[in-house]
């Protein structure tokens, strides 16, 4: 009987890329019944922990040199590279074994941030993640995202407001942000009971916002990822700026408000899969926007009219 394929799949961060590799995971899984490792960033391993189709995670705090022995020990029959960068080229040479990287289409991304020319293909990251895994057979269970939580990572949410719902405020940029008067406006005119959801960073300004609104309650940096994502899994639905917990949100089928600022959907990383009452809030035609592929500690232009000029009609549920 043959042996099945030892494959690792490699991604080293962040948080919403990570959660979107989880397909590939689960497929080679279930339609090979592969043995899947996977190669992560040491601070991106509880996001991985309680995946039930992971065999064995092995981690890094700074170089690859941290766990490369115990790679080439491991014998690997292929390498899938989901993340594509000179680290990851490095370590596809060192142990040669065959590999199969995803296209990043910086190019396009390039031209679509400088020129506004938009020649992305009309595909979500995931389906670009799944052509590394096309070759081994590999078909798409339309299954969406996973993420796992234990029992210990369940959060008890009878302590807050029934029918609550999750306003993530964070963000890796500025301007992929609310600004904090548009978020009080919003939820203000929700008018239902908000959890603030973020990490220890983003504190302060969930202090300021509770203070200008009603039935708002800052959970900022008060519980982990993980126990985040459980009061994000049991909300009524969860309005968020383009961020890891948006994903995270997408995996548990939640009802999302995506909010769009110097990103645009096109590139193909949106909610995959997304509720049917989903939306996509953003501010169309506006001739600098996309600015960046990442995002920027302020607008570039000046006049932020990227999240400024969001209506807040459109928060309100149908």
């Amino acid at each position: 009987m043959q042996e099945p394929l030892k494959i690792l799949v490699v991604r080293f961060s962040s948080i919403g890329d990570i959660v979107l590799t989880t397909p590939v995971v689960r497929m080679l899984k279930k339609q090979l019944n592969a043995q899947v490792h996977y190669l992560t960033k040491s601070s991106y391993v509880s996001l991985l922990k309680n995946n039930p189709y992971i065999d064995l995670v092995y981690q890094i705090e700074n170089s690859i040199n941290e766990v490369i022995a115990d790679l080439k020990k491991e014998n690997y029959d292929y390498v899938i590279d989901l993340h594509n960068n000179l680290r990851t080229q490095i370590l596809k040479i060192r142990m040669g074994v065959p590999a199969k990287s995803f296209n990043k289409l910086n190019m396009e991304k390039f031209m679509l941030t400088t020129f506004k020319l938009d020649s992305m293909p009309k595909v979500h990251i995931v389906d670009r993640y799944l052509e590394t895994v096309k070759h081994l057979g590999i078909k798409n269970d339309n299954k969406g995202l996973d993420f796992f939580l234990l029992a210990a990572d369940k959060v008890d949410v009878s302590i807050f407001p029934k029918d609550y719902i999750v306003f993530v405020i964070g963000g890796q940029h500025a301007t992929k942000m609310l600004p904090n008067e548009k978020i009080i406006s919003i939820i203000n005119k929700v008018n239902k009971p908000v959890l603030l959801v973020g990490g220890p960073e983003d504190f302060e300004r969930g202090e300021q916002i509770v203070a200008s609104t009603n039935n708002t309650l800052n959970t900022c940096g008060k519980y982990s990822v993980l126990q985040s994502a459980s009061l994000v899994q049991q909300a009524k639905m969860v309005i968020t700026h383009d961020t890891g917990m948006m994903h995270i949100a997408a995996a548990f089928g939640q009802k999302i408000y995506s909010v769009w600022g110097n990103t645009v959907p096109e590139f193909g990383m949106y909610p995959y899969l997304e509720n049917e009452d989903s939306k996509r809030i953003e501010v169309q035609g506006l001739s600098c926007r996309p600015c960046s592929k990442i995002g920027y500690a302020k607008c570039p232009k000046g006049h932020f009219k990227c999240m400024q000029e969001i209506d807040e009609n459109l928060f309100l549920s149908e």
